[in-house]
């Protein structure tokens, strides 16, 4: 009997910003009827399954990387952890497909999330077509094409000019400030560059590759073309929990590890407060302030006389209680202005009507969040694809302001507070972010339900797997 049903192995990096987005993936997959194996480690498999959000039509697929209580890129070494994962995920992959060929649910295609390139060799050499799923924006992915290409000499030789700036095809006018930071002169993660090379020369060697992209075409339409009639993009975003797009599935909202259940006392202080009052303030699962600019951020925010939501994480990367505090100089101030609270579910913050800007770190998880719930921001980009993502919100979709930092790297307090001011503001400017960040929620709402742009790119992309396998 011929196989009727795709069944397809996603394959995610164990990182809160690719699980999030694999995992909704996972999920319009399986509403299209797609048979799914979800394939991760057992630190991801971990935070995902306490979140008491996970369907039972998932299957998983786990295996142990050596680092079973999660990597922690503040601690263990990249090089190590890349190898040990490159090793063990190669020798996972293969039997996992071999099995499921043994057991007659063949895998009929392989996607894979960024920082996986073999991933991709693994489906070839068993014969069983991938797609890579690139989780940040389709600019990003473009200007990393460039890097590697004929503009390469540009790049290299020039861009430690202040004046420099270099207008590719697809893309406003970047200046360095705007490239991903592994692009920049004054990159030191070597790990990085060196995988995204891999990566995008495997995809140019193979015949009819396919790159499923978390944006929508009304957001990157330009960015979104093929690129030299080499690599198709097929955007198929915004990858974000059902409840707060399309509403199909009002269940469906995001997890949080074991917090997941954590009481709501943010969010009854956020009903006590005005429409469109509070500043949000939070910068992901990885990121750490400095002493210097939690000080900074400290007077920014009590400067504004704002009230404010400020996410303060653990020194360790954790959750489980706000040690931070202690190293905030002006709490009592704080503490009468604004709420500082160790985690809390981000889209319902973003979806309350009480919030009127968000201060990011500019992930692109975050970023089309704020997007999505029609938040106007202010842009604080630190590193990876975040420096592009702010020259996005701000020039191109302009639905926020970027922050300029020191000669140190710090963004001082009057710089927060300006920006701050000028996003939630009366004058002009303001206003227009805020009209701007109602458009594109608007759309971004459209295109993912039935009917919409990327609710049909992704039914497309399926159907073509159907037809291999019929």
């Amino acid at each position: 009997m011929s196989q009727t049903q795709p069944h397809f192995l996603v394959f995610t990096f164990p990182a809160q910003g690719h699980i999030n987005p694999a995992f909704q993936f996972t999920k319009r997959l399986i509403q299209l009827g797609v048979k799914v194996t979800f394939a991760t480690t057992i630190s991801a498999y971990n935070k995902i399954t306490k979140s008491g959000q996970v369907p039972d039509s998932f299957n998983f697929s786990v295996f142990s990387d050596g680092f079973d209580d999660g990597y922690k890129p503040m601690v263990d070494d990249t090089t190590t952890y890349l190898t040990q994962l490159r090793h063990r995920g190669t020798q996972s992959l293969k039997q996992t497909i071999l099995s499921n060929a043994e057991h007659r649910t063949p895998v009929t295609c392989l996607v894979y999330t960024l920082l996986l390139p073999w991933a991709a060799n693994v489906a070839r050499d068993l014969h069983v077509p991938s797609a890579l799923l690139w989780i940040q924006p389709a600019s990003v992915l473009r200007v990393y094409y460039y890097y590697f290409s004929e503009f390469n000499n540009l790049f290299r030789d020039e861009c430690n000019d202040p004046s420099w700036s270099i207008e590719l095809p697809g893309l406003p006018l970047l200046k360095t400030r705007d490239l991903p930071s592994f692009c920049q002169p004054s990159n030191t993660h070597d790990f990085a560059l060196p995988l995204f090379k891999e990566q995008l020369e495997l995809l140019v060697l193979e015949e009819n590759a396919t790159i499923l992209v978390n944006s929508f075409d009304a957001l990157e339409e330009e960015a979104l073309k093929e690129i030299d009639g080499k690599l198709e993009m097929v955007a198929v975003g915004p990858l974000i929990p059902s409840a707060f797009l399309d509403g199909k599935d009002p269940s469906d909202k995001c997890f949080g590890g074991d917090l997941f259940e954590r009481t709501k006392e943010y969010i009854e202080w956020m009903n006590t407060k005005d429409e469109g009052s509070i500043v949000y303030v939070s910068f992901g699962s990885i990121l750490m302030l400095s002493t210097k600019q939690k000080e900074a951020m400290e007077r920014g925010l009590l400067a504004s006389g704002r009230p404010f939501l400020w996410v303060v994480r653990d020194t360790d990367g954790g959750v489980k209680d706000v040690k931070d505090k202690e190293e905030l100089s002006c709490m009592t101030e704080l503490e009468q202005l604004g709420l500082i609270v160790p985690w809390c579910s981000q889209l319902e913050v973003l979806s309350h009507p009480s919030l009127g800007c968000f201060v990011t770190h500019c992930g692109w998880n975050s970023t089309l969040e704020s997007i999505a719930c029609g938040v106007p921001v202010v842009a604080f980009p630190h590193w990876t694809d975040q420096s592009t993502n702010a020259k996005l919100l701000e020039d191109v979709w302009g639905t926020g302001k970027r922050v300029t930092a020191n000669e140190d790297g710090v963004v001082e307090g009057e710089e927060i507070r300006r920006c701050i001011e000028m996003v939630m503001g009366g004058d002009e400017g303001g206003v227009t972010m805020r009209k701007n960040a109602k458009k594109w929620r608007d759309l971004a709402r459209e295109v993912m339900k039935e009917g919409g742009s990327s609710y049909m790119n992704l039914k497309a992309f399926v159907e073509s797997k159907l037809e291999s396998v019929i």
